[in-house]
């Protein structure tokens, strides 16, 4: 099996294709973001604690 570990530099990127939490078909005005979602920093451990790390 390959071991990749995805630095952020390679996340943002693909956060910025498809970002975080979105929704296909969200309700009108019923759509929450949680900060866990919007914000990298809580969506991401430390490189060093990554099971492929």
């Amino acid at each position: 099996m390959a071991e990749v570990v995805p630095d952020d530099e390679l996340l943002d990127r693909i956060a910025e294709i498809v970002p975080p939490g979105v929704d296909v078909a969200p309700l009108e005005g019923a759509a929450y973001s949680p900060p866990s979602i919007t914000e990298a920093s809580l969506r991401r451990r430390p490189v060093s604690d990554r099971a492929a790390a």
